[in-house]
């Protein structure tokens, strides 16, 4: 009697023990929907369920800072790109020069900050599509003759940290200023300082609009603005690529580009 009831007792315990090792399989197979470890989109966000987006907040009328909030055409673009992946959006603030090392060591997901593509950067980080499409101006005083790059030679150029316009700037003078804004850097030449600024031709027309006392030159180039994406994302940067492309086609991108611009600068140029 006593070894019938061992047997049972046996019997049941194993079959206890089959069904917890199913359970906890069947929980390890649902934890993650690609095996990976991954958050269920497949992206590996920093926050599970955000999408995590670097701008500097002060790139007016890009991003800029308002009651410790960003807002601008590149946030609203941020805010638009999430929502299209179902995400939250979620704004940080950063200096522009360290925007590109954070997408890259994963402090956040992506940049949506007015970077110009180039081939020093893309061995660091992936670029989206472009989203928009700018170039590079000199911006003087007021009845400056200094009119093309080539006048600017051995004079002091101020330009904005980690950007594409010092090498501009490098090309033609020893005599390089840097600022942490490119906004600053205007102001500063308003003011008397500097021989010229090199920036985003779009950044001095907004200056300009806002009654700072410049005057546009020469445009240096055409260049294409894009989303940085770390290495390794491709799952982040097929739909992010997919996001932008609905975004222009409902026309959402230029709605945006107009509410800012009066113009679609979304659209490639001719």
């Amino acid at each position: 009697m006593k070894k019938l009831l061992f047997t049972i007792l046996l019997g049941s315990l194993m079959i206890f023990t089959l069904a917890a090792c199913g359970s906890n399989g069947e929980e390890e197979a649902t934890s993650s929907s690609d095996g990976s470890g991954e958050s269920s989109s497949g992206y590996d966000l920093v926050e599970e369920g955000k999408l995590t987006f670097a701008a500097s907040g002060e790139f007016r009328p890009f991003s800029m800072t308002t009651g410790g909030e960003m807002t601008g055409f590149d946030i609203d673009v941020g805010n638009a790109v999430a929502k299209e992946l179902g995400l939250e959006p979620a704004q940080e603030k950063s200096k522009f020069a360290a925007i590109v090392e954070g997408v890259k060591t994963g402090r956040y997901d992506i940049a949506v900050a007015s970077h110009t593509i180039t081939e020093e950067r893309a061995k660091e980080v992936n670029f989206s599509t472009p989203y928009y499409y700018s170039g590079a101006q000199i911006f003087t005083r007021p009845g400056s003759d200094y009119k093309t790059l080539e006048d600017l030679e051995g004079l002091e150029i101020a330009v904005s940290k980690g950007s594409t316009y010092v090498k501009f700037a490098e090309d033609v003078t020893e005599n390089v200023k840097v600022y942490d804004s490119d906004v600053v850097a205007l102001q500063a030449l308003a003011k008397g300082r500097h021989d010229a600024v090199i920036t985003d031709f779009l950044t001095g027309k907004e200056a300009i609009g806002q009654g700072l006392e410049i005057e546009g030159k020469k445009m240096i180039e055409r260049s294409d603005q894009a989303i940085a994406v770390a290495k390794g994302k491709d799952k982040l940067l097929e739909d992010i690529n997919a996001a932008l492309e609905t975004l222009r086609e409902n026309g959402t991108l230029t709605e945006i580009s107009e509410k800012y611009f009066n113009d679609d600068i979304t659209t490639v140029p001719e």
